[in-house]
């Protein structure tokens, strides 16, 4: 991380970015499979049609705070957790939902890295969190936007998402990864 150099934001375009590298990184050196990004967009939150597959969500702390989530088929999971784990998996089971919290947090690792790098701020992650049924829905407890990049590996489709932004906490920083240090205050 580049110490003397802090930025205040950073676009959508550089977001996109450091998702699309992260992930390719990710798939070509610990999946070895190919994955080509699709066309990004907004997600207001506002719902939307129930989902079914898995979901794993890392939260993002420190002078900028949000989360990050990878979404995908729960086929498709097991393919990604075969290829991670050089084993076959016909059904979901802990090690393969091991495993996409594993990449979840490769790829969002990766763009934290480079968002460190951007805006240079020192940034935590908390533990992944992995959600899986059918019918289910996932929103954030504000009304954030959430930048979804599709991707596209063979016929499969994963949705790597993040919402985040400035953290009102003027002198938040990251501390253990995923919590914020606690501010002292001396009252005597």
């Amino acid at each position: 991380m580049n110490e003397n150099h802090t930025a205040t934001t950073i676009s959508h375009d550089e977001l996109v970015e450091a998702v699309r590298r992260a992930t390719e990184e990710v798939f070509a050196t610990m999946l070895r499979l190919e994955v080509r990004m699709e066309e990004s967009f907004i997600d207001k939150g506002a719902g939307g049609a129930a989902a079914s597959g898995v979901v794993s969500l890392i939260g993002i702390a420190g002078a900028w705070a949000g989360t990050g989530s990878l979404s995908c088929s729960s086929e498709f999971a097991c393919s990604l957790s075969a290829a991670l784990l050089t084993s076959e998996y016909g059904k979901l089971d802990e090690e393969v939902l091991d495993s996409i919290a594993e990449i979840t947090n490769m790829v969002i690792g990766n763009v934290k890295t480079a968002l460190e790098d951007k805006l240079g701020v020192s940034l935590g992650l908390s533990t992944p969190t992995v959600i899986f049924g059918k019918n289910f829905q996932t929103r954030s407890g504000r009304s954030q936007e959430w930048i979804v990049i599709p991707f596209l590996s063979g016929e499969d489709h994963l949705f790597v998402q993040l919402c985040l932004a400035p953290s009102k906490e003027p002198n938040a920083r990251a501390g253990r990864p995923g919590f914020l240090l606690p501010q002292m205050v001396n009252l005597g």
